[in-house]
């Protein structure tokens, strides 16, 4: 094993994952380590694309929409198609996180609306029985 190597072990430890999460990107084939018998060794690009799964996955891509941005990186033309397509869906992903936000700001709001009305209701009710 070389610097540029790391083990199973280690890239847990870097990008506080499970070894089944690695290996499960592993069976879906969007990490492809050096096998040595039982052990699985994690090369730079293996760690890049762990960083990019990641992100994505925070962002609310699904795997198969990461598969295909990853995918993307080996069209020769300098990942400027990778580029451009992550920034497109990117602006899109944001678009729908945004609407979710305001979707559920007003819930909450309403829900906030709901708890001050059942306060004063129960609020009244107590006075009401206080009174008799």
């Amino acid at each position: 094993m070389n610097d540029d190597q790391l083990t199973i072990r280690q890239m847990c430890e870097a990008f506080d994952v499970s070894p089944r999460t690695l290996r499960f990107y592993e069976s879906k084939e969007l990490l492809s380590p050096i096998r040595q018998g039982q052990k699985r060794l994690f090369t730079r690009r293996d760690r890049a694309r762990l960083k990019l799964i990641l992100r994505g996955k925070r962002f609310g891509f699904s795997l198969e929409e990461i598969r295909q941005l990853l995918d993307l990186y080996d069209t020769g033309d300098q990942q400027e198609t990778q580029l451009r397509r992550t920034y497109d869906m990117a602006l899109e992903r944001l678009k729908d996180m945004e609407r979710q936000r305001d979707e559920l700001s007003e819930a909450i709001s309403d829900l906030k609306e709901q708890l001050a009305w059942g306060e004063q209701q129960l609020a009244a009710y107590a006075q009401a029985r206080a009174a008799n």
